[in-house]
């Protein structure tokens, strides 16, 4: 046996024990091995396996059997039905390679450098084993998560991994059998007030997701009990147009990049949840979800709330990036709202507009839309511009009053 080896395997109950303190100091979720001796036992005795059995393989390249592999995922699975959390695992696999790297530097310091093929020979083997051992560790890990977690769980700690762009994502995915793309469209529904979550309402989510492969998640809730479910939709055909489109143009902002199934998606999660809500959306990579979740969320903020329908329209930047900007802008805000309160006073002249926009103000389909004959339609507009100022049908109407009337069944000034 080398030198290095030889210190590896004498050193080896002393590391053991310093990475179960380091657990026990560093990692909250282990401070029980400090009350439970039978537990501190048991993960004292994984710590030596597995330094005796990297001197043993390393020594001659040897690979991790497959009774090897067993009983590592044995240990996830161990740490999995004890309840630890993802960010606790992730941070027992840290913790483990640093200091086995750490223990390897030790070694060849106490034989002043050692034989430097011993030191090739065993990072050579390190690298590749140490990722076959991880990787069992975390299947073994996602074998009980699958059991123990209710799917629509899983499928909240795939959308928050996704977001946060975790590594784990991809196993999480593997888990719930949805196949991850380049692109997703971030979907936000805001809800007035946050929906109560029954047995019914998540196994109409399920189905939902599985038809659609899109992972959801409940948003948190905000001061005023409003609501949101964050939901994202794979884009696999998109990809090669973000990547084509011109190089001024951020792609995740491009309209046409906007998937065709989205509005399938956003009528069928409306329908479930089944009251009024604000949808909006943002496309973007992988890696860069986190902001394109911002994006949506602001989006869904700025966006007028509707009932859930067949056409509840999704909207994108180029819905709303008027309102977005007199958000930021309080002297704009109210301006407008003095302008709404105006309209107040008027039979249904908010609700009027609203059509009279949403149907590019065509006279007939908003007139049919509202129920009303069209000299009924003509004499609110008319009313409009007594009241405002402001001719509807102008230049000056579509940019102003279209504002006015998002701004208002946004439920913001409200």
């Amino acid at each position: 046996m080398g030198s290095l080896f030889t210190e590896l395997a004498r050193q080896a109950s002393t590391n053991a024990r310093r990475e179960v303190e380091t657990y026990t100091r560093e990692i909250p979720e282990f401070g029980f091995l400090d009350k439970d001796s039978q537990a501190r036992a048991e993960t004292l005795e994984h710590s030596m396996w597995f330094r005796r059995r990297t001197v043993e393989l390393s020594m001659d390249n040897s690979e991790l059997k497959e009774d090897d592999l067993d009983y590592i995922a044995s240990m996830g699975e161990l740490r999995a039905g004890a309840g630890m959390s993802l960010d606790a695992r992730q941070r027992v696999l840290r913790v483990h390679t640093v200091l086995m790297l750490r223990e390897i530097n030790e070694a060849i310091d106490a034989q002043r450098g050692g034989d430097v093929d011993e030191l090739m020979r065993m990072m050579g083997w390190f690298a590749p084993q140490g990722e076959r051992g991880i990787a069992a560790y975390r299947q073994g890990f996602l074998r009980v998560l699958r059991r123990r977690i209710p799917y629509t769980k899983q499928l909240a700690l795939l959308t928050r991994s996704l977001l946060n762009g975790d590594p784990i994502s991809a196993e999480l995915a593997e888990a719930v059998d949805i196949e991850l793309p380049e692109h997703c469209a971030v979907t936000v529904f805001r809800f007035p007030d946050r929906p109560t979550v029954d047995r019914f309402l998540e196994n109409e989510i399920e189905a939902l997701v599985k038809s659609h492969q899109a992972p959801v998640m409940w948003g948190p809730e905000g001061r005023d009990g409003s609501g949101e479910l964050i939901a994202l939709l794979p884009l696999f055909s998109d990809a090669a147009a973000a990547e084509n489109a011109p190089p001024h143009i951020v792609p995740s902002l491009l309209p046409d990049l906007t998937p065709d199934h989205l509005p399938d998606l956003v009528r069928d999660f409306t329908r479930a949840l089944g009251r009024p809500c604000a949808v909006g959306t943002a496309t973007a990579p992988l890696p860069e979800l986190t902001e394109a979740l911002d994006r949506a969320r602001r989006i869904s903020r700025a966006a007028p709330l509707r009932r859930a329908s067949a056409r509840l329209p999704q909207h994108t930047l180029a819905d709303v990036f008027i309102e977005l900007a007199v958000t930021d802008l309080p002297f704009v805000d109210d301006w407008l709202r003095t302008v709404a309160r105006r309209l107040e006073t008027g039979p249904d002249l908010l609700a009027t507009l609203d059509a009279y926009y949403r149907h590019d103000m065509h006279r007939g389909a908003t007139a049919t839309a509202l129920n009303v004959h069209s000299r009924t339609l003509d004499y609110r507009l008319r009313r409009v511009r007594e009241l405002t100022g402001i001719a509807p049908g102008s230049t000056r109407g579509v940019r102003t009053l279209s504002a006015v009337v998002t701004r208002h069944l946004s439920g913001t000034w409200h």
